[in-house]
């Protein structure tokens, strides 16, 4: 089932500065296009299970990608508004959040797309 996000990014610097696989972009689009990118490929999954201690015991669910994902990214004053549309678990969805903006980041409400 695809659902649409909707996300905020409050403090964009709290979210790039959320770890080592946060967010580097400064740009509305430049995060979007950064959370996008980690949800149609499996490049930023694949840096953490790399820096796991046993990448063998990871649960290999989180590993899903949706090549049909998208996502829009608008500046608003100080924070950035995210909507996004994919088919990936929601469970699945709040990792890749976590790794890209840690706790920097607010769900608004899910829809069905």
């Amino acid at each position: 089932m695809t659902a649409r996000y909707y996300i905020t990014l409050p403090d964009p610097e709290q979210a790039r500065a959320a770890g080592p696989f946060a967010f580097r972009s400064h740009s509305a689009e430049g995060l979007a296009e950064e959370l996008q990118d980690a949800l149609r490929g499996d490049a930023l999954f694949q840096r953490w299970l790399g820096a796991q201690d046993d990448p063998d015991a990871t649960d290999g669910s989180l590993a899903a990608v949706d090549p049909q994902a998208s996502v829009k990214g608008e500046q608003h004053d100080l924070h950035v508004d995210l909507i996004v549309v994919t088919a990936i678990p929601g469970a699945v969805f709040r990792h890749r959040m976590g790794l890209l903006a840690g706790s920097a980041w607010r769900l608004h409400d899910v829809s069905s797309a």
